[in-house]
């Protein structure tokens, strides 16, 4: 049956906060804090459109009454000559015994591409309030079967194991639209070391498409369920099911939500996030610019 989710407005947007926090709320993340306030983590960019991950804290029963904003960043870009010198993106958090795990994207700046993306891990250290790098180098990074540029991973305990699924190039070139970014698949038994054969779970199915990014499951009644961003002319967002993870159905047309007439998401819909709250269910996403209109957040009618 079709979705239909009603937007409930911006829920807030960055500007010139702080030096590394100028612009863009991009990639959120949610996490129930208390009664109605939920810290929603996201990436950011310094004037240099080096991408920082932050939060905010927000009651969403107060007309989204903004509460605190990060001070300082919860993971700012490595250094320089590692993996993610040129800025690291938000993906998803997970609980791996008892410790918070930040799966994220570290960004370089490409000579002969735009850009060559690695996934990285970071461990919450509860003293210092912010992530810190499991390691200086990816969690993830090229190989045979990832052979250009990997990006947004969604990591899912199920039952004993990890699941994984998160972008890959199948080839890539000098412009945006040479890349062929697809959602493959992975597995793993402690959410560390991962098991990649090639698995290609969300393909196009469009000639105009060329990119399928940051996706978002949850298991329910049996099936999986994804929500994700796919790109032709402008990001949409679409939706799909699998009854065993690894093969999907595309059933975008049943998403029920798109652009808005005119405003912040007028151009754009990208980067779902799927929470529930009181018997109901939410989205956060972007708009226009990638995140730099902010975060939307819309109820499942």
């Amino acid at each position: 049956m079709p979705m239909k989710w009603t937007k409930l407005g911006l829920l807030f947007s960055i500007e010139n906060n702080h030096p590394w926090m100028v612009s863009h709320a991009s990639n959120p993340v949610a996490e129930h804090f208390c009664d109605d306030v939920f810290r929603v983590y996201f990436s950011c960019r310094d004037a240099n459109s080096r991408a920082h991950i932050a939060y905010a804290d927000v009651d969403l029963q107060s007309a989204f009454k903004v509460l605190e904003i990060a001070d300082e960043p919860l993971l700012a870009p490595g250094k320089v000559g590692a993996f993610d010198d040129s800025g690291v993106s938000l993906a998803c958090i997970n609980e791996i015994r008892g410790q918070k795990h930040l799966y994220y994207v570290g960004w370089n700046l490409g000579v002969t591409v735009p850009w060559r993306n690695s996934i990285g891990l970071a461990v919450y250290n509860p003293d210092l309030s912010r992530f810190e790098r499991r390691s200086n180098a990816p969690l993830l990074d090229r190989n045979n079967v990832d052979q250009y540029s990997l990006s947004y991973p969604f990591v899912l305990k199920d039952g004993e194991i990890y699941r994984m699924w998160y972008g890959s190039n199948l080839k890539w070139g000098k412009h945006e639209q040479d890349m062929a970014h697809v959602i493959k698949y992975a597995e793993s038994d402690d959410g560390l070391c991962w098991r990649r054969e090639g698995v290609i779970a969300l393909n196009f199915r469009d000639p105009s498409e060329y990119a399928l990014s940051r996706p978002f499951v949850i298991k329910e009644h049996g099936v999986y369920r994804m929500w994700y961003s796919y790109r032709g002319a402008s990001y949409r967002i679409g939706y799909a099911e699998s009854p065993d993870a690894i093969k999907w159905t595309r059933l975008d047309e049943e998403v029920g939500i798109d652009v808005s007439d005119s405003g912040w998401d007028s151009e754009m819909i990208e980067y779902p996030f799927i929470f529930d709250h009181k018997g109901a269910r939410y989205m956060l996403y972007n708009g226009n610019g990638y995140g730099k209109s902010g975060i939307g957040l819309a109820v499942l009618d």
